[in-house]
């Protein structure tokens, strides 16, 4: 079966190449339908990582969130039509946690689409079957397309109610982007008798978060402020910044999970961590589990797909390589929410 794949080849540069798909190989062929542009998408596309790592890994097609269509399937599981939500993260084959018991999303010998092998952008997709969760009826799928960042939040979410104590009156979440605002959302579902607070640069932004119990900028935090654990939704050059406001901040014993992406070394107040003997871990991707427990979410409580419309900021129909590019410049200049790309 003959496959065009949409390849980023440099900076602001995409070109179509045809590769064959076979047929016999037991893989599912899923037909994107909708896809999300995240902001790894934009370092490649703006040419923001190194030179090295740009020589590295294009030409390759962008993309890891995203939906679509079974179209074949050679031993009958999916229908035909059916709708599914594609998994970016792929372990070895049968092989979700290493010898030692780390998660598949941590493994080294991982590969990630859109990340050293081609994501989405293609006009079918051969895929693992373990690679693919069924979608159910009546979810957006503007909503459904961006599911893998809110998979994220959601493995952050339940890694934080192992490693945390159970002291939990009050949490702090830092950003007012999609991040913050995504994992806010899951953390008031899963967390309902938890206070939630809200720190971020921006007031409008700031006042979307309706459901949290109060909002406040970073540059205006009563100095007797205190919470019991913290989540970094910054990254990048203010991740710094944050996660220091938040060891000021924080009650002794805390937990902060760090999930913004930082390109350069972050400096931190690692004295008042000692001091206050604090706990800080990191979290990455996501798996399987993770999509399974998202989807399970969706269902359970329709309200989280409800208040993810809310950062829906642009719906781009892409039919040609033109229509790719103006996409990936309209997200550019975008001041808030994804970028979903219906998949003509």
């Amino acid at each position: 079966m003959l496959n065009a794949v949409y390849r980023l080849v440099a900076p602001r540069r995409f070109e179509v190449e045809f590769t064959n798909i076979d047929l016999c190989g037991g893989h599912l062929i899923v037909r994107p339908t909708h896809l999300s542009i995240c902001n790894a998408d934009q370092r490649y596309y703006q040419g923001k990582r190194a030179d090295d790592i740009l020589k590295k890994k294009l030409p390759m097609a962008l993309i890891h969130e995203g939906i679509g269509q079974v179209v074949y399937d050679p031993q009958g599981e999916f229908a035909p039509g059916e709708r599914v939500v594609m998994i970016p993260n792929t372990p070895p084959a049968g092989e979700e946690t290493d010898a030692d018991g780390i998660a598949e999303n941590y493994r080294r010998d991982a590969r990630f689409r859109a990340s050293g092998f081609d994501g989405f952008m293609q006009d079918v997709v051969e895929i693992r079957r373990d690679r693919v969760v069924r979608l159910p009826e009546g979810i957006d799928p503007c909503v459904a397309a961006f599911t893998e960042i809110v998979t994220v939040s959601v493995h952050a979410l339940r890694r934080f109610d192992q490693m945390a104590r159970p002291y939990r009156k009050a949490v702090g979440i830092w950003g007012d982007g999609n991040l913050g605002y995504i994992t806010a959302v899951l953390f008031q579902a899963m967390f309902p008798e938890t206070k939630l607070y809200i720190f971020g640069m921006d007031r409008d932004k700031l006042s979307d978060f309706t459901f949290a119990d109060e909002t406040f900028l970073v540059t205006d935090i009563p100095k007797d402020l205190e919470f019991d654990h913290a989540f970094e939704c910054v990254g990048g050059e203010g991740a710094s910044k944050a996660i220091n406001q938040i060891i000021d901040f924080i009650r002794p014993e805390g937990t902060i999970s760090i999930l913004g992406v930082s390109e350069n070394p972050v400096a931190v107040n690692t004295r008042m961590m000692l001091e206050k003997g604090l706990r800080m871990f990191g979290s990455s991707r996501s798996g399987r589990e993770d999509f399974l427990r998202t989807i399970e979410l969706y269902q359970s409580d329709p309200e989280i797909p409800d208040y993810f419309q809310n950062i829906i900021g642009a719906k781009m129909e892409v039919r040609t390589i033109g229509d790719m590019k103006r996409a990936f410049e309209t997200d550019i200049h975008k001041q808030f929410g994804k970028t979903v790309l219906i998949w003509k």
